[in-house]
């Protein structure tokens, strides 16, 4: 069992200002060097409980660009980590950002499948209010009945993410 914490809130509206905070100063780094910043994940999505912590995917064209973007991701702060075993998404953890809402930012090429994951179940989110209540439901039962335990919540939440992934054809 893992000792994390499992915090699930009500949506904030603020979370859209803490990612357009993060992107701006991610773009006056990469900016010129990348094809986009997304905000993925459950803060991306109005009306969605979710872990107060804002996922990014940095887009790049290819890998042909990834060493310039990581040079210029560590002089301002983040550090690559790898690809935690998720083909096509490098992640970077960082420090000295009290500033800006805690985040996880990734960096991956357009090809990947995992970005497309992201984005088909952000935007089938974002338009379907019906999953949005279901999954915040969910959500914030798991974190209920796990709230020391994120292994454990995840895998309640599975059942209902793998259905949403079945509606958005995911899966």
């Amino acid at each position: 069992m893992h000792n994390k914490r499992v915090i699930v809130l009500p949506y904030n509206p603020i979370w859209k200002h803490d990612f357009e905070e993060i992107k701006h100063e991610l773009a006056a780094a990469i900016g010129d060097i990348v094809t986009g910043i997304e905000h993925v994940g459950s803060t991306s999505v109005v009306g969605l409980s979710a872990k107060p912590i804002i996922d990014i995917d940095i887009v790049i064209s290819d890998y042909s660009f990834f060493d310039e973007v990581a040079c210029r991701l560590a002089q301002i702060g983040y550090h690559h980590e790898g690809n935690l075993g998720i083909k096509d998404r490098e992640a970077f953890m960082y420090s000295g950002k009290p500033h800006l809402q805690k985040h996880h930012l990734y960096v991956c090429p357009q090809v990947s499948a995992e970005l497309k994951r992201h984005i088909t179940f952000r935007d089938y989110l974002r338009n379907h209010p019906d999953a949005v209540k279901r999954y915040s439901k969910v959500k914030e039962e798991a974190a209920r009945l796990y709230p020391n335990d994120i292994d454990q919540y995840i895998e309640y939440k599975t059942p209902c993410i793998e259905e949403l992934y079945s509606l958005c054809g995911l899966i």
